[in-house]
């Protein structure tokens, strides 16, 4: 694989035609590919503009519990499932425990690889009783798309309005989208077969919304004020390792 840097934003990649692998909720991608030991130091060197911007508190980043004040807001927060049934999203967690995941959106490389690495550990999941669930900022047809094309096998919501990004006030913004972490991982995830949906990131909710949102990963119930691992992204694919969200739901 060869890679020319054109200017500070711009990367051309060159691969040959590797083998492939099946993985887990995402079926067949590329296989073989580690760019983190080989662009690293190239990646983090890029000068990128970091635009003025308005980011949400990213308290609980390193997996503690939340308030009472933020589980009785969630409480009156609202997502829809793949049908369009309104759902209060503290239900998903009020009978069971739960590990609920949030997108970036539904058409972003990041949240598929995410979704992809999550359902891989669902056997874990399911042996302790503990759901798989993804929401993610948009409408029932991305979200319905998003199952379709990633065969993500555990329960997938949409929320249009943004609603629960704002009670748990998730990062938001250009500067925490464009990062040079960022760039080196969604280049890591396309040699890894993972792809954007660009129609699905051009619709009009994404593109009003500058699709600058980012998610997070919270583990809750039975109860709904039961919150008790919160991670929210500093940036674009700020991924918590697996074991970690594992020890918070099953162990």
């Amino acid at each position: 694989m060869a890679v020319s840097l054109t200017s500070p934003s711009t990367i051309t990649l060159r691969t040959p035609h590797p083998k492939l692998k099946t993985i887990h909720g995402l079926g067949t991608v590329l296989s073989g590919y580690s760019l983190k030991s080989h662009l690293r130091q190239t990646v983090t060197s890029f000068s990128l503009r970091r635009n003025a911007v308005v980011v949400s508190a990213i308290t609980g980043a390193s997996g503690t519990g939340t308030g009472k004040d933020t589980a009785d807001l969630l409480d009156t927060v609202k997502v829809l499932d793949l049908r369009g049934n309104e759902i209060p999203i503290s239900d998903l967690w009020k009978d069971r425990k739960a590990v609920v995941a949030f997108a970036r959106h539904f058409g972003c490389v990041l949240c598929r690889k995410r979704a992809a690495y999550l359902a891989a550990k669902k056997d874990v999941m399911d042996a302790s009783g503990v759901a798989l669930v993804l929401i993610g900022p948009g409408s029932i047809d991305q979200a319905n798309t998003f199952v379709e094309q990633t065969k993500f096998e555990g329960e997938v919501y949409a929320d249009p309005n943004h609603a629960s990004y704002e009670a748990l006030k998730f990062a938001s913004g250009v500067s925490v989208t464009f990062t040079p972490k960022a760039a080196l991982k969604i280049i890591e995830s396309y040699m890894e077969g993972y792809r954007q949906d660009w129609k699905l990131s051009f619709m009009k909710d994404t593109v009003e919304r500058g699709g600058w949102q980012q998610g997070g990963i919270l583990v809750a119930g039975p109860g709904k004020d039961n919150i008790s691992y919160i991670r929210k992204d500093k940036e674009a694919g700020d991924d918590p390792p697996v074991d970690e969200i594992l020890k918070a739901c099953c162990a």
